[in-house]
C-alpha cells in the first residue's frame, strides 16, 4: 500500500495579545532641580521644552507623574537611564515602573 499526501492543512488557532504596558512615574523631591527634571524629560522622554515643564509643574504640584507608558523593556530602561543621569549629577531623583491599569 502506498501513502497518500494530503494538501490538507490544519489551522491552528494562535492566541497573540498586546504585551502588558508599564507606566514610568517620576515622583517629587526637594533637591532635584526643576531644570535637571527639565532635561531628563527631554533627553531620555524626547519630550519638547513646553511638555517638559507642564509635567514638571505637575510632579512638583502633585508629588508625581506619569511620564510615559510603554513596554516593560523599555519602561525600565529609561527609567534606569534618567535614575543614572540624576547619580551622575548629584540628584536624588526617583523614578517608578508599574502595571498600566486597564
Amino acid at each position: 500500500m502506498s501513502k497518500e499526501q494530503s494538501n490538507i492543512l490544519e489551522r491552528q488557532r494562535v492566541n497573540t495579545r498586546e504585551p502588558r504596558r508599564y507606566q514610568v512615574i517620576i515622583h517629587n523631591d526637594d533637591f532635584t532641580t526643576m531644570e535637571f527634571v527639565v532635561r531628563i524629560l527631554k533627553e531620555v522622554f524626547f519630550m519638547n521644552e513646553e511638555k517638559a515643564m507642564v509635567l514638571m509643574l505637575e510632579v512638583h504640584h502633585a508629588d508625581k507623574a506619569v511620564v510615559g507608558t510603554y513596554t516593560y523593556d523599555v519602561a525600565t530602561s529609561k527609567a534606569q537611564k534618567a535614575t543614572n543621569m540624576a547619580r551622575e549629577s548629584g540628584f536624588p531623583l526617583r523614578l517608578t515602573v508599574e502595571p498600566e491599569e486597564n
